[in-house]
């Protein structure tokens, strides 16, 4: 097995259009899949982020520590969330990152847990 951090990226600005029943039914579909994902034994960890307008981002230059507010980049699509999961290979994680909720109005970036020996 291999841990996969699973990044969701969706836009803020669709779920701010959803109105309070969509959204009730994608935290359900949200649910399902933990649910899903323990059943296979991919011991999901994870946690839903705070809008970007919460977001710090923290810079040293020079010996300066520089802090600004949001993210450091702008795009369209923010990190909204992740995913830690435990699966045998990457097309496991593919396979998982498909049954997403997120995944159908954004975009899901796996990327291997670099593992150091102890």
């Amino acid at each position: 097995m291999m841990r996969y951090l699973l990044l969701i990226y969706t836009d803020e600005a669709f779920y701010e259009k959803q109105d309070p029943e969509e959204q009730a039914q994608e935290y359900q579909e949200y649910r399902v899949f933990d649910a899903m994902a323990e059943k296979r034994g991919c011991a999901p960890q994870g946690e839903a982020l705070q809008s970007i307008s919460t977001a710090t981002t923290v810079r040293m230059r020079e010996n300066k520590i520089l802090t600004t507010d949001g993210p450091f980049a702008e795009t369209k699509e923010q990190l909204g969330g992740y995913y830690m999961l435990n699966c045998k290979d990457l097309d496991e994680a593919i396979e998982m990152a498909t049954k997403i909720p997120g995944v159908r109005h954004g975009s899901i970036e796996i990327r291997p847990i670099m593992e150091f020996g102890m």
